[in-house]
């Protein structure tokens, strides 16, 4: 029996996200839970009994592609910014977008299935993924199968340390008046994604820099001091 070499498939659905660029987006999902998106399915899959049974699970896999990443060569041997960018690893041996396939993996918790002015939406917690990811396929996580307790972690055996967060008295302004018209927990957002430290790792050591992080319609700035990152104030990106 021959294989092919080559495989077309076909985009099932359309992310739609908080984060509207590379920049910021965590580097495992999970570590944001305020973190939301949804995926839009497309025709012909957009039907309400292609989801039959999913609400039943509380968490889904989405197989997607690294479409900011694809028209890019992919590396044998990449940097993982959890060994500070210094070591290089096989790309096999990663989670690098920089791959000879582009396609990721993320498991996420899954909020509500809905119908929307005709279209399927799939609501999402938690993401890692960018506004307009092409999603591949969506299956159920299954905890008993999924789940090893005893796995070896290799390189990363444990969620980094986070740094701590301030808020100057502007950014305490403007995260509550944008949560109020928009019923969105901004701050605890914009926490949990900069205190994971987003820079690139040779960013790390330079104090001082001020950094942008655009997520829906707003530009985060913040400054990373030796003991904490400051969120300075919000921009408006429209």
């Amino acid at each position: 029996m021959s294989v092919p070499l080559h495989f077309n498939l076909a985009t099932v659905g359309i992310v739609h996200s908080c984060y509207k660029e590379k920049f910021g987006i965590p580097r495992q999902p999970g570590l944001v839970t305020e973190a939301t998106a949804r995926i839009e399915l497309l025709p012909p899959y957009n039907r309400l009994d292609t989801l039959s049974g999913l609400s039943d699970f509380s968490h889904i896999w989405i197989q997607f592609i690294f479409h900011a990443t694809m028209n890019e060569n992919w590396k044998a041997k990449v940097r993982p910014p959890r060994l500070g960018g210094k070591i290089k690893m096989g790309v096999f041996a990663t989670r690098a977008t920089h791959r000879p396939n582009p396609i990721g993996l993320s498991v996420v918790k899954l909020g509500k299935i809905y119908q929307e002015n005709s279209k399927i939406f799939i609501e999402l917690h938690g993401a890692d993924l960018l506004d307009g990811t092409p999603v591949l396929d969506i299956k159920p996580y299954i905890p008993y199968a999924d789940s090893i307790p005893d796995a070896q972690g290799g390189f990363a055996p444990q969620a980094d340390n986070t740094t701590k967060v301030v808020f100057s008295e502007l950014a305490n302004i403007q995260c509550a008046h944008y949560q109020s018209l928009h019923q969105r927990d901004i701050k605890t957002l914009i926490k949990q994604i900069v205190e994971q430290d987003p820079r690139p790792s040779y960013l790390q050591n330079k104090e001082g820099k001020e950094h942008g992080i655009s997520l829906w319609d707003l530009n985060i700035r913040w400054r990373a001091h030796p003991e904490h990152f400051e969120i300075l104030h919000i921009e408006h990106t429209q």
